[in-house]
């Protein structure tokens, strides 16, 4: 058992409304229990809603300059909460997002640019043990 980026398993929760499924996560959901999460949604932001990017200040803000970082932490708890809930220890989140990217995530600038680094749940969940991959790690 595992959690999974919600959108990776074609649930219409990303920034844009929409969804990302992935073929290798869809595949590994025949065989396996895969949880479906969206931190975001966990923190009470709605979808679709403005793209977000984790500064170069740790905080997380809209293109708009908003902070939600109150919001994404949120989430990266109440996530945490399943998997410990779950007795979960792996989990596969979505790449270069600022809740779930796992070793890559924009920069910040809303530029496009992919910088090293983790988003705000990912870096939760391996701080408390779980191991997070990316869907391109399948």
């Amino acid at each position: 058992m595992k959690l999974c980026s919600a959108c990776l398993l074609g649930i219409a929760c990303r920034y844009d409304g929409l969804s990302k499924a992935n073929a290798k996560v869809l595949e590994l959901a025949k065989t396996e229990v895969l949880i479906p999460v969206c931190p975001e949604q966990l923190g009470g932001r709605s979808t679709p809603r403005s793209s977000s990017e984790i500064s170069k200040f740790g905080n997380v803000l809209e293109k708009s300059g908003k902070d939600v970082t109150k919001e994404f932490n949120k989430g990266a708890l109440e996530t945490l909460k399943i998997a410990k809930l779950h007795n979960i220890n792996e989990a596969i989140l979505k790449q270069r997002s600022p809740s779930c990217g796992s070793g890559q995530i924009y920069d910040g600038s809303f530029s496009g640019k992919i910088i090293k680094g983790d988003g705000i749940t990912t870096a939760l969940l391996k701080k408390n043990g779980i191991k997070v991959i990316s869907e391109e790690e399948l």
